[in-house]
């Protein structure tokens, strides 16, 4: 199959970031509707061993509090507004859906790993397929393997840390950490996994990639500078996902390249651009 024509799965950024704040229940129910293939977040650990779907170490510039997320329960994290801060950017579409958003706690609070789980459970892609989660662990942290064990024994509680096999499984972990892809195979080894990069090292151009991993994450920029990887780490058998494809031309550059997995804050766009092929 010419790379032009091959399926592409199309990933929601932290939601459908572009529309509503990041990792809210807000963004990601937009995705579902904009018909994502599958959601994808960053997990960090609280104080109290919980994981939550925040990106920075620090929660300052994505909720009304300060600190650093780790040294945060809950508790404390759940009396914080995540939302607001996308409707302050003056899109008075955002400040609609920002005074919906205020009429429930839910969707303005830090949102736990496990409530995005079973809202990707009760769902189906395009392909009638469950929605997939892409699950990105943040490295470094003061938990260390902990980030991994934690994974790990949530997943095992809704029955995914076995799936039959890597193609078929509805979580995917990614990771420019090597370590932790390498504590996620070792407890999990079924579980596909991504190796994050914004460059690719000069021991991986060949197309390789780190030990049991089977697919590359690579900055959109980069692609655009080295369209000829793509090739590359297919020739190896191995999938590449890019990040973060937004504008139309980048688009349709990633789809005539043949990369097998877009990564979008605007999943919508990207799905319309598929049903036009």
């Amino acid at each position: 199959m010419p790379p032009a024509l091959r399926p592409v799965q199309v990933v929601a950024h932290r939601g459908s970031s572009a529309a509503h704040a990041e990792h809210t229940l807000g963004a990601y129910e937009l995705a579902l509707e904009e018909g994502a293939d599958a959601l994808e977040c960053d997990i960090r650990l609280t104080r109290d061993g919980v994981l939550v779907c925040v990106h920075d170490r620090r929660i300052d510039r994505v909720s009304d509090g300060r600190g650093v997320l780790s040294t945060l329960e809950l508790a404390e994290l759940a009396d914080l507004d995540f939302a607001s801060w996308k409707a302050r950017q003056g899109d008075p579409l955002l400040e609609a859906a920002w005074q919906e958003a205020e009429q429930d706690p839910e969707r303005r609070s830090v949102l736990t790993l496990e409530r995005l789980l079973q809202l990707a459970l009760d769902h189906r892609g395009p392909s009638g397929r469950p929605v997939e989660l892409h699950i990105e662990t943040k490295h470094p942290t003061r938990y260390g393997g902990l980030v991994e064990r934690s994974l790990v024994e949530l997943l095992s509680r809704y029955g995914l840390a076995a799936p039959l096999s890597r193609s078929v499984s509805p979580v995917t972990v990614m990771s420019y950490a090597s370590t932790s892809l390498r504590r996620v195979h070792a407890m999990a080894p079924l579980l596909p996994t991504v190796y994050l990069m914004d460059r690719v090292p000069v021991r991986y151009r060949d197309g390789s990639l780190p030990p049991q991993v089977r697919s590359a994450g690579l900055a959109l920029a980069s692609v655009k500078r080295h369209p000829r990887y793509v090739e590359r780490l297919h020739d190896q058998g191995h999938r590449l996902h890019v990040f973060t494809v937004d504008e139309p031309a980048d688009i349709e550059l990633m789809l005539e390249l043949g990369v097998d997995v877009i990564i979008s804050n605007r999943p919508d766009r990207v799905r319309r651009r598929l049903a036009r092929r």
